[in-house]
């Protein structure tokens, strides 16, 4: 058991016991934060900004504190990642069977997605298990379908602010309107597509999970090696994932654990 230093220095005491709370919990509310530590708001708000200043700290669209780049990849609420891949997993192995290709369940943290779980197909040219696995949001299906939901000035904060230095997740300039070009067809179309963005010849395609409330929880891709996509998409791929991720928003929906 530690000792308190004689001579410590509340303030960053108080900014090292956030930094404990983000890591554990995933996300961080103003409230939670000043009750945590049994100061004013405005106080907690003081020691917010500064984490967020120095990159370990990112609000996210809700107006929730989640970690930020300069802390790596946090845990994105796991009691409730946990539920909903129990959810997921009867949906996913169902799609699988259908399509005889490999099924993720993936949230999004910040700029990053973390692959919660994964059914495989059964050829034997297939993509392999992603479980655990952390990629960038913007070069995976799941991720931009993700993105694509966040207002303008969240993907400003994401991708063009200090954070996004900090973190090396910059989109350069001259990038950037075609990335938001990408993410309005998504919208159109309501899925995502990537060829080969993440790994040389995997191809996937990727559609957003809802709550109750229409937000974007989670997302479902079904990879396959990029050889096969084009005869897996023109056999029904778009209309077998819609299906599936309609199927399982039910259960989520209906589920009382979901995040607010």
């Amino acid at each position: 058991m530690q000792k308190r230093p004689t001579y410590s220095i509340e303030a960053v005491d108080n900014a090292l016991q956030l930094l404990q709370l983000l890591r554990d919990g995933g996300t961080l509310r103003l409230k939670d934060a000043a009750e945590e530590l049994g100061v004013a708001p405005s106080t907690a708000h003081r020691l917010l900004a500064m984490l967020v200043y120095r990159g370990f700290a990112v609000q996210d669209e809700t107006r929730r504190y989640v970690p930020g780049p300069a802390m790596g990849v946090g845990p994105a609420g796991l009691s409730w990642t946990r539920l909903l891949r129990s959810l997921a997993q009867p949906h996913m192995e169902l799609l699988s069977a259908q399509l005889n290709e490999t099924v993720n369940l993936m949230v999004r943290v910040g700029t990053k997605v973390r692959f919660l779980a994964t059914v495989e197909g059964n050829n034997v040219l297939r993509v392999g298990d992603r479980q655990g696995t952390v990629m960038p949001a913007n070069r995976t299906s799941g991720g931009k379908a993700m993105l694509a939901e966040l207002e303008p000035h969240m993907l400003e904060q994401l991708f063009r602010s200090n954070n996004a230095e900090i973190g090396g997740d910059t989109i350069p300039d001259d990038e950037y309107p075609k990335f938001l070009r990408e993410l309005e067809s998504i919208r159109g179309n309501g899925f995502a597509a990537n060829f080969e963005g993440t790994e040389d010849g995997v191809s996937a395609l990727g559609m957003a999970l809802h709550n109750r409330h229409g937000q974007a929880v989670g997302a479902l891709s079904v990879a396959t090696p990029a050889t096969r996509f084009r005869a897996v998409f023109d056999a029904g791929l778009v209309p077998a994932l819609k299906e599936c991720c309609r199927q399982l928003e039910i259960d989520i929906a209906a589920n009382p654990a979901e995040p607010d």
